[in-house]
């Protein structure tokens, strides 16, 4: 075991030459883990991260009295690249008497194999193989991702060219491997983690986490619980039973098994089809009455007790008035148990994945589990006139607070972690435990990364005016015009981006806009930076313009210093509804009004921001220019939500950005090298 006081940096180390903040990193990370603890660390791009979080959850796996593996999850695929190269460099490091690190990078079924059918779950990957040569091929395959690290890509199109399955064969090389690479949802959606991690043989007490990106994790798991359910649910999940039902029949039938016709799977399915039948009929006179509430209330949306919801449906079930709810919901339960089991042919085009009977069971089921427990709330709003009923997990902590238990430790890790002690308390971190909270300083943002904030606009509804909306376009003109190459343009929504951008007649000619849509697919947003990427070869200037917190903002790097100026519009605060006022009574009463309100709201809408910021500095050799346009970023509520190393410039009008936008690139010249 590496102890305390003799600690270096330990032998799993990618660089030679280590950056100071990647030095106390990696220290730190070591201490933590050594004692089963967790490390959060506000770590700014371009320290090294990655390699700092690796190089001391590898050190402590490898030198525990038990061997461990290391789980590093992350949400983006880009970032999976970027772990394998690492370990790479790690290995080609290793004295000789140092095994190399294995390394298995794994990723959805849906993307790792060339077709899943929806019914069987079979795959089509070793089609017309011979049965007797598939497990040694599947050998081969393993031995192969464990022979060298290999990105998920290279091991799909490895696989596909020998015929055999990609994702069999590396599940297979998992229990094998010193790290496995893959997404959160393996460890924090419960579905996911009961069919992966067991079947890979991982015991998460035997684990080390690293979490990349880890901002985004509370909502991620908020989002593993999200449901959403309109009237129509209920007729669709009916007739798909019909569906299963026939097709059941039509087996029986056709085995010659009709003397099982009453068997009990067929009396089930059956059974279940009466109750649909009850529930589309009585449901749809309760979805009116809720819409009908919401009418008379004047509001967008509000909330809805879990025990009305699932107090009527049980209801309907035992045909009974005003049933008295018990603790044991049988018939329900039998129900929810039906609905998983329905299977049928869905179209090719079908954007779901899931079948309504599936997503209606998810629903009932999330509720029935939380019913008397307030993280979790329903919401009844309209889906355009239809009501819809939504669930929405307030409290992260009452799914991730139980794993980081269970497992040896973990590092979680991200640019805008901050403040750190705030996603301790999110993720409800076992506090008996070694908890080190670190903001590690950036040695070249303050210089490459000026940030300048506007004093003389806002987005604050009632200041919304003409001549505030003219200020901030002369903002924005005054920084492309002072800008030698592309600039991002981000808003707090759609609405306020065209209000200010317009049919934008006020920007030079020579301006290409380039505007983010509400449902980008993964190859537009890839298209778009290798757009970016011609226009300027091109020498032809961009504005990019997208949402804080959407996809341009948030889950594209940009590289090659591709982005020379950032301008981010007002604060993204979230808006008024049902589900932001139970989850700021259920922070006020976990944490007390102020941190309430910092959780809920002012730390949200900056991080958010921040995330927008970190966009085009991606390695210490970049170099941008940010402008906040935003006055009451000054005020006291938000300035403390910034990091304390964050150096702020004040502007009053638009002249002076222009100035200072002009004077940056003076003082900051991009090298031609650094622009090809």
């Amino acid at each position: 075991m590496v102890q305390a006081d003799n600690i270096r940096f330990g032998s799993f180390v990618a660089h030679d030459k280590l950056r100071s903040a990647q030095e106390k990193m990696i220290t730190e990370g070591i201490i933590a883990l050594e004692e089963k603890g967790f490390l959060f660390a506000a770590a700014p791009t371009g320290i090294g991260k990655t390699a700092a979080s690796l190089a001391a959850a590898i050190e402590i796996a490898r030198n525990s009295d038990f061997p461990k593996q290391v789980l590093f999850l992350t949400g983006r695929q880009s970032q999976h690249k970027i772990v394998v190269e690492t370990i790479k460099s790690i290995n080609s490091k290793l004295s000789h008497d140092i095994p190399d690190v294995k390394v298995v990078d794994i990723i959805g079924r849906e993307s790792m194999c060339e077709e899943v059918d929806k019914i069987t779950g079979k795959c089509s990957c070793e089609d017309n193989i011979v049965e007797g040569s598939k497990q040694k091929r599947r050998d081969d395959l393993k031995d192969l991702i464990l022979q060298s690290p290999k990105h998920v890509d290279e091991v799909i199109k490895i696989g596909r060219k020998k015929k055999i399955c990609s994702w069999t064969a590396s599940r297979s090389a998992v229990r094998e491997c010193d790290i496995l690479i893959c997404d959160y949802n393996h460890v924090f959606v419960e579905n996911v983690s009961e069919s992966s991690l067991s079947a890979m043989k991982i015991d998460l007490e035997n684990c080390i986490l690293v979490v990349d990106e880890a901002h985004n994790l509370p909502d991620r798991i908020r989002n593993g619980l999200e449901r959403r359910a309109i009237i129509k649910i209920f007729r669709d999940s009916r007739l798909e039973i019909d569906e299963y039902l026939g097709s059941k029949e039509q087996e029986i039938k056709r085995l010659d098994l009709s003397e099982m016709h009453d068997n009990h799977d067929i009396s089930g399915i059956k059974g279940a089809l009466r109750q649909m039948r009850k529930l589309e009929k009585q449901m749809k006179i309760w979805y009116k009455k809720k819409e009908s509430d919401l009418i008379k209330s004047g509001k967008k949306d509000m909330k809805i007790s879990t025990v009305d919801f699932i107090g009527e449906i049980d209801s309907i079930l035992n045909e009974e008035i005003n049933v008295k709810i018990d603790n044991n919901f049988s018939i329900l339960r039998k129900l929810i148990i039906q609905l998983r089991r329905v299977k049928v042919d869905q179209d090719d085009d079908d954007d779901e994945k899931e079948t309504a009977s599936t997503r209606l069971a998810d629903l009932l089921a999330i509720t029935l589990e939380y019913l008397h427990n307030n993280a979790l709330v329903l919401v009844f709003d309209l889906l355009g006139e239809e009501g819809r009923v939504r669930s929405f997990l307030l409290d992260p902590g009452v799914i991730s607070g139980p794993i980081f238990t269970d497992t040896s430790g973990a590092i979680l890790m991200s640019g805008t972690l901050f403040p750190p002690e705030m996603y301790a308390d999110l993720l409800q971190i076992p506090r008996a435990r070694k908890i080190i909270m670190t903001e590690y300083d950036s040695p070249f943002l303050a210089d490459r990364r000026p940030i300048l904030v506007a004093k003389d606009v806002t987005t604050k509804y009632t200041e919304r005016n003409q001549k505030n909306t003219e200020k901030i376009r002369d903002h924005i003109l005054a920084v492309i015009m002072n800008t030698p190459g592309h600039v991002a343009f981000f808003s707090p929504s759609y609405a306020l981006m065209d209000d200010i951008l317009g049919d934008a007649n006020w920007l030079p000619g020579h301006i290409k806009i380039i505007d983010e849509e509400k449902r980008m697919s993964k190859s537009r947003v890839n298209g778009i930076v290798d757009e970016l990427l011609d226009e300027r070869r091109n020498q032809r200037k961009v504005l990019l313009a997208g949402v804080l917190s959407g996809k341009l903002a948030e889950g594209v790097d940009y590289p090659n210093n591709i982005l020379d100026a950032v301008i981010c519009l007002g604060l993204p605060l979230a808006p008024p509804s049902a589900r932001q006022d139970a989850l700021k009574d259920y922070y006020v009463e976990r944490f007390g009004n102020n941190k309430a309100w910092r959780y809920t709201s002012t730390q949200p809408a900056i991080n958010s921001i921040l995330q927008a910021l970190g966009r085009p500095i991606r390695k210490s050799a970049d170099r941008a220019i940010v402008i906040l346009l935003e006055k009451r970023i000054m005020m006291r509520q938000f300035r403390n939500c910034l990091p304390v190393n964050v150096n702020i410039f004040e502007s009053p009008d638009d002249n002076r950005t222009g100035r200072l936008t002009k004077n940056f690139f003076k003082r900051n010249p991009e090298p031609a090298t650094e622009r090809e």
